[in-house]
């Protein structure tokens, strides 16, 4: 079983990162670009333990609100592959 997660800044909060690449992408030459958000993506695999899924998401949103991102100006989604 494999999960999805992705973190990305929460719309309200200020992305350097995002900018720094919007505007290389305009020095490339590229046009039409008008925003750039920069996240992270984590693939995680899963042990078969037999749990139901509603506890297997349960500790993935867990993994997400401790460690993986700063909910007080990230978001995350995520999603399980059987």
């Amino acid at each position: 079983m494999h999960a999805t997660v992705i973190v990305e800044l929460k719309p309200s909060v200020l992305d350097p990162q995002g900018k720094a690449i919007q505007h290389s992408i305009s020095t490339l030459g590229f046009e039409g670009v008008e925003d750039v958000r920069a996240g992270k993506l984590f693939r995680i695999t899963l042990a078969d333990t037999g749990q139901p899924r509603e506890e297997i998401e349960r500790q993935l949103r867990q993994i997400c609100e401790r460690l993986l991102a700063n909910t007080v100006i990230e978001k995350f989604s995520y999603s399980i592959d059987d």
